[in-house]
């Protein structure tokens, strides 16, 4: 029986595509073992999936990560992206490698699978080839690889074409690798030397690329083109999907059908503790307008949102299955894989996020044409309301929206990537002498 051990942060939006993949996993007949956070145990077993514990120096509450990292809350900006790559993504890889290597010592493991923040995979990917396992990175996030032909993942600036655009590439991908990661670089060099005996070639993002497949959740369309796209890179749609929902429908669920236009907010599950972030905004800019607003608050009381206006309808959370048909326009603050519900059914967006990768979420939403990128993790009232209604009357930004859609809907998804995987795992049993793309 084929083996694999999965591995995620414990991250509710990174953990819950990583179930969807146990379960194609364990439904292919493969033995499954899952490496992640406590609170996430009973997911996991329910997923069909063994549940192995990350150690508590890698293990943190994704619900409050300012109480989980103190002084995080005290910067913000560039101060908060260098706080959270050495506090959050560069610290726990020591901790990430141990129970690793525990696991694979445990019992014969096939490959391992880890969604793009378990950094530990860079470290792995520097062990020679005949002596691990395939090495599987999902993509979860944006592909944040290098390229000449985009700028430095995390800036959320949109590719600019020809030879000045890349002059722009170079420049801020030295700014960002030697002045401000440089200390960090730096720090993650000696780190990942010090644990494996082996030398980090290039940047953070370049070395977690060393492995046998990422395979990026998303299709083409949605996705910059590179020149220089590496080999092992794969294009497999999300992995998640709406699943028919048992969550029972709000007594106004009737006023949908008699509605001329449906706009959906939500800040989703996590990353909702401020609903003036842009729930509120959206609310109070479409008061006026002739649209029904249909708002989850994630799970948080309906009645902390506060007085609402008479075409707004609040629910703690709703059935997306059935919900999503009925939607017009979604404003999301860009999570990867909310936004990816939306484009497989052809709704257009838009998107306000500034933080982790959300403004690259929403250059990609603005690039391929599929919405309106707020630029701003706060924005306006009069700015959504006006985004919002510019969305409703331009028809190219549901056609953009629907041509992604047309193409996840191709793609080959989660069953897809097991066959990958599969393949990969043969290739390296027969030439393990050499890297073979799969």
């Amino acid at each position: 029986m084929t083996s694999v051990l999965l591995c995620s942060t414990p991250v509710h939006g990174h953990v819950a595509p990583m179930l969807n993949v146990a379960r194609a996993l364990r439904d292919a007949g493969w033995h499954v073992r899952f490496l992640t956070g406590a609170r996430y145990r009973d997911a996991v077993v329910a997923a069909g999936a063994e549940f192995l514990p990350l150690p508590a120096e890698a293990d943190y509450d994704d619900r409050d990560l300012n109480a989980a990292f103190p002084g995080r809350s005290a910067v913000d900006g560039l101060n908060r992206v260098k706080f959270d790559v050495k506090h959050i993504f560069l610290a726990p890889v020591p901790a990430q490698l141990d129970a690793v290597r525990a696991a694979l010592a445990a019992e014969p493991t096939d490959a391992v699978i880890a969604e793009t923040m378990f950094a530990a995979m860079g470290a792995l990917a520097l062990e020679p080839l005949d002596s691990r396992p395939f090495l599987v990175s999902l993509g979860i996030i944006p592909l944040a690889v290098p390229s000449a032909d985009t700028a430095p993942f995390g800036l959320g600036l949109l590719p600019m074409q020809g030879p000045v655009g890349r002059l722009r590439n170079r420049l801020l991908a030295f700014g960002a690798d030697r002045v401000v990661l440089g200390p960090l670089q730096r720090e993650a060099r000696s780190r990942i030397e010090e644990l494996t005996g082996h030398r980090m070639p290039g940047s953070l993002l370049e070395s977690a690329a060393l492995v046998d497949l990422v395979a990026q959740c998303t299709v083409p369309e949605f996705e910059y083109h590179r020149s220089d796209l590496p080999r092992n890179v794969r294009f497999v749609g999300p992995v998640t999907r709406v699943e028919p929902s048992s969550i029972p429908l709000p007594d106004w669920w009737g006023d949908l059908a008699s509605a001329k236009r449906v706009v959906h907010v939500t800040q989703g599950t996590i990353a909702n503790r401020d609903f003036d972030e842009l729930v509120r905004p959206t609310i109070d800019g479409l008061a006026d307008d002739d649209v029904l607003v249909v708002v989850s608050t994630g799970g948080r009381p309906v009645d902390e949102l506060g007085p609402v206006p008479a075409n707004v309808r609040v629910a703690p959370m709703l059935p997306y299955d059935k919900l999503l048909p009925l939607v017009d326009v979604m404003v999301t603050n860009g999570g990867y894989g909310g936004v990816h519900q939306a484009l497989e059914r052809g709704i257009p967006l838009v998107v306000a996020g500034d933080t982790e990768d959300k403004p690259e979420v929403a250059a990609r939403v603005e690039w391929s044409g599929a919405g309106v990128n707020l630029r701003t993790g706060s924005p306006r009232a009069d700015a959504v309301a006006d985004a919002v209604r510019r969305v409703l009357a331009e028809d190219r930004f549901a056609e953009a929206s629907a041509r992604i859609g047309t193409a996840i809907a191709a793609s080959p998804r989660a069953a897809g990537l097991v066959d990958l995987i599969g393949r990969g795992i043969y290739r390296q049993r027969v030439q393990s002498d050499s890297r073979v793309p799969v």
